[in-house]
């Protein structure tokens, strides 16, 4: 306990002389539409440039459950302004959230991966079979940039291994490999034990899913490319009770076979956070992954607060802090390379709480050094 207070104390007194704090504009803000609150941000750029922000719509309260619709807000000018929203899917009193979205870049559609339960489930009772219904897993897609979407196709037995009771896509931005695979971070629960993470991949731009390799640690995860074809597994550090010095930081596994199976995971001391969601992002060139990457989350071991942007260039060995958005209360978050390379990071935050709105930042690529 002791370590962690002094990692703490470490981390205050350095954002002060450390980084940019960029503003940020209300993406999606709670009361908006009667809606009382949006929650688990995801953002993509399609092939003409418009930006899609993706977001869970939740009435009625904040819970993760109830009364759920997936939305989607678009902007053609970069993220400057917002359009209206546009309801993706809604299913009634019933969730369906967790938005892992990915744009096909021989096609041009989006696809994306999200999940579904029965609005009077709660996680527990999931993983414990006790609910009405387990969580199920969706693919939906647009062919016009975000305009419209397909019906969601019911993908859980290609997804979803039936000894598995909760399950989770992403949330945040899915991946699309140099080879045209797609590859989805996603975690998994079973019987009465903790979620752990794994990946799905499609072959054939999302028509069909196979899984692929588990990491057997974290929960919410997000994938990168890495230039010799690894792909990097970083995944949110689901250990709550009892986390002492060594339980604060992301953990990480290594692919080397295209998602179909992961090394042995590691902690990434580098990274520390309060067990909550992150993103990762490679600045891609030419569409061919880089040495660059980049890292949200909230910097803090133990309060959803401080949401920072992490570079690195050397694939992921080494991290240096490029920017604080906001030293406030912030929780979930995503990314998107933006034209010139400049970084979106569409995230959580407020004044009073962690999910007040879900705010739009852009940072300049000549501040990324």
């Amino acid at each position: 306990m002791k370590r962690i207070l002094v990692l703490i104390l470490l981390l205050a007194s350095s954002r002060l002389t450390m980084g940019q704090t960029p503003s940020g504009q209300i993406v999606f803000n709670q009361g908006e539409k009667g809606v009382h609150t949006y929650r688990i941000p995801a953002i993509v750029r399609t092939q003409s440039g418009v930006l899609l922000a993706f977001a869970e719509a939740r009435h009625g309260s904040t819970s993760d459950t109830g009364d759920i619709d997936l939305v989607v807000k678009r902007s053609l000018d970069g993220g400057k302004t917002w359009g209206e929203m546009i309801t993706i899917w809604d299913d009634g009193a019933n969730v369906c959230g967790n938005p892992a979205p990915v744009v096909d870049r021989r096609t041009g559609r989006v696809v994306l991966l999200a999940t579904w339960n029965d609005g009077r489930d709660h996680e527990p009772a999931i993983h414990h079979r006790t609910s009405f219904n387990t969580r199920r897993v969706f693919c939906l897609y647009s062919d016009d940039e975000g305009l419209t979407w397909s019906e969601p196709k019911d993908i859980t037995a290609q997804a979803k291994v039936p000894e598995w009771t909760w399950y989770a896509t992403g949330p945040g931005h899915a991946l699309q490999l140099r080879d045209g695979r797609l590859v989805v971070g996603c975690d998994h629960g079973n019987f009465g034990g903790r979620s752990t993470s794994h990946v799905i991949y499609s072959d054939d731009g999302g028509d069909t899913w196979q899984i692929g390799g588990g990491a057997g640690v974290g929960n919410e995860s997000t994938v990168v490319e890495l230039p010799g074809g690894d792909l990097m597994l970083n995944m949110r550090n689901n250990l709550m009770k009892g986390r002492g010095a060594d339980d604060i930081w992301r953990q990480v596994a290594i692919s080397k076979d295209r998602g179909i199976s992961f090394e042995p995971p590691y902690s990434d001391k580098a990274l520390v956070e309060p067990v909550c969601q992150a993103s990762l992002i490679n600045r891609s060139v030419r569409r061919r992954p880089s040495k660059v990457l980049y890292f949200s989350n909230p910097e803090h071991a133990s309060k959803r607060r401080n949401m920072t942007l992490r570079m690195s260039k050397d694939a992921g060995k080494t991290w240096k802090r490029v920017a604080t958005i906001t030293e406030g209360p912030a929780s979930y978050s995503d990314l998107v390379i933006l034209k010139g390379g400049d970084v979106g990071v569409l995230y959580e935050g407020g004044e009073k709480t962690a999910i007040d709105a879900i705010y739009f930042t852009r940072i300049p690529r000549k501040n990324l050094k």
